[in-house]
């Protein structure tokens, strides 16, 4: 959640930073303060970078410019946003502008401490700037005197302003550390003619994660004025939600299959006019704020229902959609798909309810061909070029290599469940009982001695370790405590850790990481659906009866896609040999390319099916690993979101596609380039996996 300047320096006062006294305007209270002399500078508050040279900071010398002025920018638009505030500030004796930042880097996987001696809209022209000095913070020792010395001596400032500079830094490293901020930034950065250290300019970004984790101390920084109505509703009811431009608004359960719904509308011009993800809580109260939402929006035409069920079933979603409309027709067309779990008693009993203007859809071709009968004639259009992947010349040759089941992971692997006197817990619990899981012990802090589900249970992982060998400990610990939990099994070295929450604060997260390395123990998540060898064990919260055995590897950064691309390939006849969920989050344990090292000598994997999305390098760094090491077996691979706009986060925290990076076009070229078959869409992947296997296994 990004923060305006006003905001932004309302946290650094928290800080004890020096910011300048500032005054908050509205449209409807454009009043020269009457404690500041001229001249005011008015700033525009927008959530984007540019309004400096989008004319969005003016200055005023007389009451007159000054309501001319303030008027002018709240009538303005800066890179499509509109100003709900502007901020009024007296000027300020600049003797110097500098640039100073904390950034947690997703790239680097550390704390990055930047200063440099320009400031101000210099430091953003790189023909203009000096190289920035760029350090590392690690999350584990914290903020040292030789970075301050080194951030100081770039500065190029006198000896005197040491003192002030090492006591703001202190501060801001203090506020990000406390809050668990992403970024926090002082552009620019003066120091004033008198010889204090002020924060003229700032930027901030709180981690979504953290604010929900402590609503009463930062749910206020939340602005609405800076949101569209729609995308305040969603949050209200804690849906994940992005207002894009077309007119199929779009309701799907899990945020990649809600990624790959919305590239699939848009490239068979079909153009969706939101992202909504239901999450796993498909209840009657939150699909009806759903749907109020999308019926509300004027710009949506149709609303799609995209669900595949795993967990949650589609017979209770039909039942919880049927209550909302109560009986009465559909305020707009409703179109219908269903698969996966309960899909069949779902449609029936969409179908027998017989409610007028919706439209049940039993394969997602149906779908489509009705969505395109619903089609207005003055349907916005935006064009989407989809563009058509060749066949790599050379396929790999699979190769035996006498390994088998080279992750260790069977029906006999013993399982250590972490948060198991949970009521979620207790649900996998019994389902990964059902399906032959081996589940010896559970922990549960201070509730040491009990059985839950035949299960002992245990106060902490040292102990349970006593009376049980432990080959994979699943975490359903809440996320205030979660890393903490993989941190734990980590220091008691069991081999792999599958952390199932999700919402763990970004930072946290990554403490726990690098606590984790050195170790011998593999960490699968966090945000994962978890581990499943078909036919022997399942260690995480996959509906097991969309996956069989068989010969191809599945690595998957969404649980939605794995359960649709299984789903898929099974239908085929095409089986499984391991399935997993690497995450969603920033921040992951095992990667991609980490299972590739595994499985590239196991006997039982013949091809690998990755399912990416937008965001991060992922990917790219498997495909270089492949290119780099002649990686003996075939790779076919999904992206979703490949039609998402820049800057915005599609669902979890790792799904945003970064305006300076590579980009789609990056990432699929990468892929390319290291011989990835790549499926335009989810309906191709059987035909393709198909034709690798046939052309590659023995």
């Amino acid at each position: 959640m990004f923060l305006n300047e006003h905001l932004s320096k309302k946290l650094f006062g928290e800080a004890g930073i020096t910011t300048p006294e500032g005054t908050l305007l509205t449209p409807d209270s454009i009043v020269v303060p009457d404690h500041m002399s001229p001249p005011w500078y008015l700033k525009a508050q927008v959530l984007t970078g540019g309004r400096g040279k989008a004319g969005g900071i003016l200055r005023a010398d007389s009451p007159e410019e000054f309501y001319r002025k303030a008027e002018k920018i709240f009538t303005m638009e800066i890179k499509g946003n509109t100003v709900p505030f502007i901020r009024v500030e007296q000027a300020t004796d600049i003797a110097k502008e500098c640039y100073l930042s904390f950034v947690l880097s997703r790239e680097h996987k550390d704390l990055l401490f930047t200063v440099s001696s320009a400031g101000g809209i210099e430091v953003e022209t790189s023909t203009q700037a000096a190289k920035p000095l760029i350090q590392r913070v690690h999350l584990l020792s914290g903020l040292k005197d030789h970075h301050l010395r080194a951030a100081f001596f770039e500065l190029g400032v006198d000896k005197e302003h040491y003192s002030g500079f090492c006591d703001l830094v202190k501060k801001l490293y203090g506020v990000v550390a406390k809050y668990g901020l992403l970024m926090a930034e002082i552009n620019p950065l003066v120091i004033t003619v008198q010889g204090e250290w002020v924060a003229l300019d700032g930027k901030v970004e709180l981690d979504d994660n953290v604010v929900d984790l402590y609503p009463d101390s930062l749910g206020d920084y939340y602005t609405p004025e800076h949101h569209s109505r729609e995308e305040n509703i969603a949050r209200e009811a804690g849906l994940s939600y992005v207002q894009l431009k077309g007119w199929v608004g779009i309701l799907v359960n899990g945020a990649g299959l809600a990624m790959a719904t919305m590239d699939l509308l848009n490239f068979k011009g079909l153009t969706a006019a939101n992202f909504m993800d239901l999450g796993g809580a498909a209840d009657r109260e939150r699909i009806k704020r759903a749907l109020d939402l999308l019926f509300g929006n004027d710009d949506v035409k149709v609303v799609f229902i995209n669900l595949f069920g795993g967990i949650v079933s589609c017979k209770e979603v039909g039942t919880a959609l049927l209550a909302v409309l109560g009986g009465k027709s559909a305020p707009k067309p409703i179109v219908i798909r269903m698969a996966g779990f309960e899909s069949e008693e779902g449609r029936a009993l969409m179908q027998e309810s017989s409610v007028e203007n919706v439209y049940i859809a039993s394969e997602m071709n149906d779908a489509l061909e009705k969505l395109h009968t619903l089609k207005p004639a003055d349907a916005p259009t935006v064009e989407f070029t989809l563009e058509e992947e060749l066949m790599p010349p050379l396929m790999p040759p699979f190769t035996r290599t006498e390994v088998d089941n080279i992750l260790g992971l069977n029906e006999n692997s013993q399982v250590l469940v972490q948060g198991i006197t949970g009521k979620v817990a207790q649900r996998h619990v019994a389902l990964m009982q059902e399906y032959g899981t081996n589940i010896v012990a559970g922990v549960t802090p201070f509730k040491g001695g009990q059985e839950v589900m035949g299960v002992p249970v245990y106060n902490s992982v040292h102990e349970a370790k006593k009376h049980h060998r432990i080959d994979a400990s699943i975490i359903f610990v809440p996320a205030a405590f979660a890393a903490d939990a993989v941190a734990e099994s980590a220091t008691e070295e069991i081999p792999w850790v599958i952390c199932i929450t999700e919402g763990i604060a970004q930072a946290s997260m990554l403490s726990a990481l690098k606590d984790v390395a050195g170790t011998r123990t593999r960490v699968i998540g966090p945000n994962t659906p978890g581990v499943i060898v078909p036919g022997q064990c399942k260690i995480g919260i996959m509906p097991a009866n969309v996956f069989t055995a068989g010969n191809v590897a599945i690595f998957s950064r969404s649980g939605t896609l794995t359960y649709e691309a299984a789903d898929r390939l099974s239908q085929a006849g095409i089986g499984q040999s391991i399935c997993v969920g690497i995450g969603g989050d920033s921040f992951i344990g095992t990667s991609f390319t980490d299972l590739f090292k595994l499985v590239r000598n196991d006997d039982n994997t013949h091809a690998v099916l990755i399912l990416g999305e937008v965001g991060g390098t992922a990917e790219e760094e498997l495909a270089r690993y492949v290119m780099m090491t002649g990686f003996e077996k075939p790779v076919v691979s999904f992206i979703a979101a490949r039609t998402a706009p820049p800057g915005k986060r599609l669902g979890h925290a790792g799904a945003i596609l970064d305006e300076k990076s590579g980009g789609i076009e990056g990432k699929l070229q990468a892929m390319r380039d290291a011989g990835f078959v790549i499926s335009p869409d989810l309906g191709q992947l059987p035909k393709l996996v198909k034709e690798i296997l046939d052309g590659s296994a023995i």
